[in-house]
């Protein structure tokens, strides 16, 4: 008996030092955990959010912060490249007698990228309108095809472009195709086989790299832009990816979104948007490119242009937030009107404290979101804002029942932000994003009679006092605590 005895107080002593060695390498993966994530230098919302989160979740969470946690992007090397190669010629300064506006300076700034024109801007609604113009100016294609996309599937839509490209390869263009890892998982290695044999490259953005020891997989920071840039002279941009779900000719439920083609000197920077986007995911050298193909000499000058327009892009590899930062000084910038139109809105402060500012002086501020967006999670954080935005004053639309994936932003009667990024923090601050400033009284009177049909054919929210507590307040509320997070 009494050896029994001794043989539970051991094995209840062994419990004891096994739980104070737990509680000491718990409290050592705390402080491990919260010096990583204090040292990102996010938001402190952000900050704590990610801590009190993955302080749930012991060792698990070192895990999950490891894949999808904050992450910056260097890509210093691809600015020395650009000046090796000569490219930093195609990124000047606004010239001092072009009376470049606040906006312009600042995007600028944060950018690298000029203030620009344009001798076309035409815009582009749905998926087929989209793809028939892509088609058609890849037919006419001489001497290059540049194509960057975020989702691109193996299906309809897909083919047709494929092969598209296929024949002018085989005719001696040179196609370069740049796809996201992730939002073009669907797409399967043969599917590109016709194009390589034909002579065209393809790289993949952020591979998955889970089985790769000290290399950091980038689940979370995707390409998320939509270019196509044909002979240094045409460009296509806007939020429509290559898929038949935004091709309303094939499925009636295809999303409703926005794209643009562009012609004039801005089609300089979009060329160096890409031509960094591809060195840096092919890891190719600068010198890869004939510098006189991707800018002939007979693109359009500054001055041929009456449309100003400037190319916006953010990302990792940037802190300064630029789309971000263009949407909330245009906010503070307007005296009539503000809309908005977007299929994610999760604002921060500053957008919040902008968009509530200008509605309560009187502002014309309008917001159209889908009624219910492909993500419900997302879909419930939007709707938590909407008590604090109409109290203000913000009309809020629900489009609907096709799902809206318009990204688009109007201030005044002059300005207008058209591009791939969604109103919330993912695009700000995780994705690779690309818009377009287009500062142009014409262009953004069609852009504003467009979103006026939208704005007709959307529900409009008031105010709702007696919505039910479990199936809208507490996952409105329980979505917008994790928001920092999305």
């Amino acid at each position: 008996m009494l050896a029994l005895f001794d043989s539970l107080r051991l094995w209840l002593d062994g419990i004891a030092h096994l739980g104070t060695i737990l509680a000491v390498a718990y409290l050592l993966y705390l402080l491990a955990l919260t010096g990583w994530i204090m040292l990102q230098k996010r938001e402190p919302v952000a900050t704590l959010s990610w801590i009190l989160s993955l302080a749930l979740l012991p060792y698990l969470g070192l895990f999950i912060y490891y894949l999808l946690g904050p992450q910056k992007v260097k890509r210093q090397r691809l600015r020395r490249g650009r000046a090796r190669s000569g490219m930093e010629h195609y990124s000047d300064v606004c010239p001092p007698d072009a009376g470049c506006t606040e906006l312009a300076k600042v995007a600028q700034a944060t950018t690298g990228l000029a203030p620009s024109s344009a001798t076309e801007v035409t815009w582009l609604v749905d998926g087929a309108a989209t793809y028939a113009a892509l088609i058609e100016a890849i037919a006419g294609a001489r001497d290059h095809v540049h194509l960057e996309y975020y989702i691109f599937n193996p299906d309809h839509a897909g083919t047709a472009l494929r092969d598209a490209l296929v024949e002018r390869a085989r005719a001696g263009v040179q196609v370069r195709l740049l796809l996201d890892a992730v939002g073009s998982s669907a797409l399967p290695a043969r599917f590109l086989q016709p194009l390589l044999e034909a002579g065209g490259e393809a790289v993949w953005f952020h591979p998955r790299q889970l089985l790769k020891p000290f290399k950091r997989p980038w689940l979370n920071l995707r390409t998320h832009r939509k270019l196509v840039i044909i002979d240094g002279q045409l460009a296509f941009t806007g939020g429509i990816n290559i898929t038949d779900e935004e091709d309303e000719s094939r499925n009636p439920n295809a999303y409703r979104d926005l794209h643009m083609r562009i012609r004039g000197h801005v089609v300089r920077s979009l060329q160096l948007v890409f031509a960094e986007d591809w060195l840096y995911a092919s890891g190719q050298e600068p010198s890869r490119f004939d510098i006189a193909r991707l800018w002939p000499a007979d693109m359009p000058l500054r001055g041929d242009g009456n449309i100003d327009a400037q190319v916006l892009v953010s990302g990792p590899d940037s802190g300064w937030e630029t789309i971000h930062r263009l949407h909330v000084a245009a906010i503070q910038e307007a005296n009539e009107r503000v809309w908005l139109v977007t299929p994610y809105f999760v604002p921060g402060e500053a957008a919040r404290m902008a968009l509530t500012s200008a509605a309560l002086g009187g502002l014309d501020v309008r917001l159209l979101v889908p009624k219910m967006s492909d993500s419900w999670f997302v879909t419930q954080a939007a709707r938590s804002y909407f008590d604090e935005l109409l109290h203000a004053g913000v009309k809020i639309y629900e489009y609907g029942p096709r799902m809206l994936h318009t990204k688009a932003f109007i201030a005044d009667d002059d300005v207008c932000i058209v591009g791939s990024a969604n109103f919330d923090h993912r695009s700000f601050r995780l994705n690779f994003e690309l818009s377009m400033m287009i500062s142009d009284q014409d262009r953004v009177a069609e852009l504003a009679t467009l979103l006026q049909a939208e704005f007709d054919s959307a529900a409009r929210v008031h105010d709702e006092a007696g919505r039910s507590l479990w199936l809208h307040c507490l996952p409105e509320a329980f979505a917008r605590l994790a928001s920092p997070l999305l």
